[in-house]
């Protein structure tokens, strides 16, 4: 196995769940033990200044090996896991030499990843894959990019006679319940721009993301027996329903694509007495977004009105925008990372807007331009996800490129 494997199978091994709600960063606790351990491999490397905060930030620093008066870059990745899905007891799976079949992920659960639901696999034959056993997900978003920047920083540091400026390291919690840099310290950590490592296949890279928010429903209604509920019992759970049948039906993620929005009830639970529904919204335009908020808003003004002031409440908390207003002014960081692929063997990375988001889209906000590099992985969030091993080793080749391109990139005044 190569070193950016050794280093993947090796973290997939913590379970890093973070949690919605939770009001701490990290979220959860076991996040620490990752976060303990990847701050002495970059000791034990040779990273100078690591460092890892009181909310489980580990920061480190790569001296240049030169006199170059270029920018500082960073590289990023975060350390938890999506809530989505259990990430306990993750057993990773190699298939080597792909065939291009469907393959067994757990042959007594009967959960096959097929090519008829995955036809991309068919992009791998001949390569080696790295899967779930069919009942966690396996990690790859983003302990793949943990591995690969981990992997790049033991090679610039074994291999002096590859050229760079002073890149900087940061390993972030709870990006998946987006509060990956909620106490994320930009000015010490000192780079002038960065590169989340947190995408998708092999070629790809981004700077558009989601606008988006949370919004929480709250329905309060009022439970009267059966018998003798007539025009006294007002029941939440179906003004839930009503609720979310006033929102667009087409406009939820699976009639959606590319740059189209949509309203996500990821949670409902409740009772006749009381309700509550959890949905995301997002979209990259940030007037229909802000028509989005609205919307809920008004739905519950018109829900009220025929049920009864404060029959519904509607909460509604932007979560991060749309990083591409921030990146456009510094366009030249697609461009290194445009070369960097061509001299890999990619002539046009493809660049499609993010739809989700990632720690990239607030530092971005925070004064720190931060566009995102792939991993190599597939089917994030659940138990088909995957990654290449191929893909992970010319991301590492890809994150080496960009170091040295960086020499020629002059420190800003």
């Amino acid at each position: 196995m190569s070193k950016v494997v050794d280093y993947f199978l090796k973290y997939v091994a913590f379970d890093t769940q973070s949690a919605e709600d939770a009001g701490t960063v990290p979220s959860t606790q076991k996040q620490f033990a990752l976060a303990k351990l990847l701050s002495e491999q970059l000791k034990n490397i040779g990273v100078k200044d690591v460092s890892m905060s009181e909310h489980g930030y580990v920061y480190g620093t790569i001296p240049a090996n030169g006199d170059y008066n270029c920018q500082t870059v960073g590289f990023l990745a975060h350390m938890d896991t999506s809530p989505d899905c259990p990430d306990e007891n993750v057993r990773p799976q190699l298939v080597k030499h792909y065939d291009g079949k469907d393959i067994t992920l757990n042959k007594a659960l009967g959960v096959k990843m097929t090519t008829k639901m995955f036809p991309f696999l068919k992009n791998y034959v001949g390569q080696d894959l790295i899967t779930t056993d069919g009942t966690t997900l396996l990690g790859a978003d983003d302990k793949a990019g943990i591995a690969e920047i981990m992997t790049m920083a033991e090679t610039l540091l074994t291999h002096p006679e590859i050229p760079h400026g002073t890149i900087k390291i940061a390993f972030t919690p709870d990006e998946e319940v987006g509060h990956g840099v909620d106490f994320f310290d930009v000015p010490g950590w000192g780079a002038d721009v960065a590169y989340t490592v947190d995408g998708g296949a092999w070629g790809e890279m981004e700077y558009e993301t989601f606008n988006a928010a949370s919004m929480k429903v709250t329905i309060h209604g009022s439970n009267i027996h059966p018998g003798s509920a007539k025009n006294k019992m007002k029941n939440s759970i179906l003004i839930g329903l009503e609720f979310q049948s006033m929102l667009p039906e087409n406009e939820k993620p699976q009639y959606t694509e590319k740059y189209e929005g949509f309203f996500h009830l990821n949670h409902i639970g409740g009772n006749v007495e009381n309700t509550t529904l959890h949905y995301i919204v997002r979209d990259h335009d940030m007037t229909r977004f802000e028509e989005r908020k609205a919307l809920g808003k008004k739905i519950g003004e018109f829900l009220n009105a025929k049920y009864g002031e404060g029959t519904v409440e509607v909460e509604i908390a932007d979560t991060y925008y749309n990083m591409a207003e921030k990146i456009r002014p510094h366009m030249y960081l697609m461009d290194v990372a445009a070369e960097a692929f061509k001299e890999l063997g990619i002539e046009t990375p493809a660049i499609n807007p993010v739809r989700g988001g990632t720690d990239g889209s607030r530092l971005s906000y925070m004064g720190l331009p931060c566009p995102n590099l792939c991993t190599g992985g597939h089917n994030y969030h659940g138990k088909y996800e995957f990654i290449c091993i191929q893909s992970m080793e010319k991301t590492v080749e890809l994150l080496l490129k960009i170091a040295e391109k960086f020499t020629k990139v002059e420190k800003q005044a």
